[in-house]
């Protein structure tokens, strides 16, 4: 399969104002979906101005060309706006981020909400699947490499998720744009689980030895950025509103195992 076909590749640094313009003028896309960003969580938290300039600054120069052009603005966020202390959320919940990769995310979307172009906002969380490359990883890769090689992993119980197949995710992110809808809408998965839960059903499905997976909570790492415990989304408004309907976790396995081979 060549994955190029039906693409018109346009190079451009999103943090160069001037190249961001360009392109745009040039392209003149009826919609823009955004899904470039720094997310590395820890790094946001060590490199804040490298953060700030690719999560914030460019979607400035974004906004700026969309209401220029006239061009309708998907852009996509994190359940990191909140602090995990009430998940899951829905879209009316209070964003309360606890770590600058969370700030920096809220701030893109009170830039957003901002714009005088017609936009809406896709939250998303722990978005796992395949790249053409092979060069990305997530947790199901993780946990089917670590239990082959016979490694013993040590995976929280402490935190809770929605885990989504990034299939569901890029769905979400045409019905919206399709659709024309405004607003803010929570696109994930719809089940409820703790990445212990994520690695036991993994073990299950590639029929690999769970007993190699240890319960542990998050004090048992040391990671410079916090995490919220509890996100997770309601997806009421994504489903009435979009049509958005996301597979269950062991669906995204089979869809992902299908995918590796």
């Amino acid at each position: 399969m060549d994955f190029s076909d039906g693409y018109d590749y346009q190079e451009m640094d999103i943090t160069n104002a001037e190249q961001v313009a360009k392109v745009i003028e040039k392209v003149r896309p009826d919609a823009i979906i955004h899904t470039a960003a720094m997310t590395n969580v820890d790094q946001c938290e060590g490199e804040k101005d490298l953060c700030w300039a690719i999560n914030v600054k460019a979607l400035e120069y974004l906004v700026e060309a969309c209401e220029k052009h006239d061009i309708f603005l998907c852009h996509l966020s994190t359940d990191f706006v909140f602090d995990g202390e009430s998940g899951p959320y829905s879209e009316e919940d209070k964003p309360s981020p606890l770590s600058f990769y969370g700030w920096s995310k809220y701030a893109s979307e009170e830039i957003v909400k901002r714009a005088k172009c017609t936009w809406n906002i896709i939250r998303t969380v722990l978005v796992y699947g395949i790249s053409n490359d092979m060069s990305r990883s997530n947790i199901i890769i993780w946990v089917k490499k670590s239990l082959e090689a016979q490694k013993p992993i040590k995976v929280v119980t402490d935190q809770f998720r929605t885990p989504t197949l990034a299939e569901d995710l890029a769905l979400g992110c045409w019905l919206a744009v399709d659709k024309k809808a405004k607003g803010v809408f929570h696109i994930s998965g719809k089940d409820l689980l703790t990445p212990y839960e994520m690695a036991i059903k993994t073990a299950i499905f590639f029929q690999l030895d769970k007993s190699l997976i240890s319960q542990v909570d998050s004090s048992n790492f040391t990671q410079p950025a916090k995490r919220p415990p509890r996100t997770g989304f309601v997806l009421d408004k994504a489903v009435s509103v979009l049509g958005y309907c996301p597979v269950s976790f062991e669906e995204g396995i089979e869809v992902l195992a299908g995918q590796m081979k």
